[in-house]
């Protein structure tokens, strides 16, 4: 039994298989998130908009509607291509999910950076049993063998740290997901010419969940999906570069974002210089009036005057460039 047309195993077949994977989850989060966001108004679940005037409320807890629409498309493309999924996709899930899990919590009791971090580290260990190789090949230096430290440093390591980039590096309308999806397309598509796109599938269903949530959450904002959107997709960004060992070149798509915590660790060395302010504040002409150029998304409207759509459209440019770096380089 086949879902879509062409001789099954052939390249039409996979890309059409691929495309159903992307396209199905895409329609259902199209046709109900205005449910879902109209719900979520009426039961109160709602934050302001801190950079319109009037600090407008806005829906919360998109990622939820996210995750689960990819899981719900995962399992019924399972009754057609049950052969194709290949079981580290269920165990991408349960990390996914325990990091949403995370999230959760986080939007009720602010569980802090630190203990977040040490927690977190531990739900990435379901994905060490599918680490093939302890080689890494870096650029200009060639392949190192990290042995233990690759799998008990590394591994459990870099899945936190890309969720809490991803958490971190956001603020703006559709900031996160925005930089999120360019991310997700870039790892999708160089798993599909360099790596195993079998042990992608959910990935690619999160990636067609994540397009259809995106244009809900462009400027203007209709809903925001809260922390547990934001680290349970940084978990699925992080699982798939260590899973398809990307390590080198998923970093490089992640520049902006260390870049943006890199900064984020200078401000709290120097917060007797530069107060903590988690937001900035709009001036009458709509453009941002922000503390300090110690956040990526602040250093241009700092220096320029931009509103917050331009502030965006900027920051999804410097991804993009890099996106396009770390799918042509090796590692």
């Amino acid at each position: 039994m086949v879902f879509i047309f062409g001789e099954p195993d052939s390249e039409d077949y996979m890309l059409l298989m691929l495309a159903a994977f992307f396209i199905l989850p895409l329609l259902f989060t199209v046709c109900s998130m205005p449910y879902v966001i109209r719900n979520l108004r009426k039961n109160g679940h709602v934050v302001k908009d801190m950079y319109k005037a009037g600090l407008p409320d806005v829906p919360t807890q998109g990622g939820l509607v996210v995750l689960l629409i990819a899981i719900f498309s995962l399992s019924i493309l399972t009754l057609f291509y049950s052969k194709y999924i290949t079981s580290i996709n269920y165990t991408i899930i349960m990390v996914v999910v325990l990091f949403a899990f995370f999230g959760l919590l986080d939007d009720l009791v602010n569980i802090g950076r630190p203990a977040k971090l040490i927690l977190l580290y531990y739900c990435s260990y379901p994905l060490l049993p599918f680490i093939t190789t302890t080689i890494l090949s870096l650029p200009l230096v060639g392949s190192v063998d990290l042995s233990i430290l690759y799998l008990q440093i590394i591994i459990p390591t870099y899945v936190p740290v890309v969720a809490n980039l991803v958490n971190m590096h956001s603020g703006l309308n559709g900031l996160a997901p925005g930089l999120s999806l360019m991310v997700l397309l870039a790892l999708v598509l160089k798993a599909f010419f360099y790596g195993n796109i079998f042990n992608a599938l959910f990935i690619v269903c999160l990636t067609g969940a994540v397009a259809g949530y995106f244009w809900f959450e462009k400027y203007p904002s209709q809903i925001f999906w809260g922390n547990i959107g934001a680290l349970s997709i940084g978990a699925a960004i992080g699982a798939m570069i260590v899973t398809q060992g990307f390590i080198i070149s998923g970093f490089i798509m992640l520049i902006p974002h260390t870049i943006n915590f890199i900064l984020y660790v200078y401000w709290r060395l120097r917060t007797n210089k530069f107060p903590i302010a988690k937001f900035g504040k709009v001036r009458d002409d709509g453009t941002l009036e922000v503390p300090n150029a110690l956040t990526l998304k602040w250093v241009l409207p700092y220096y320029f005057r931009m509103t917050e759509k331009q502030a965006g459209y900027a920051m999804f440019g410097v991804t993009f460039v890099f996106c396009l770096l770390g799918f042509y380089i090796k590692g």
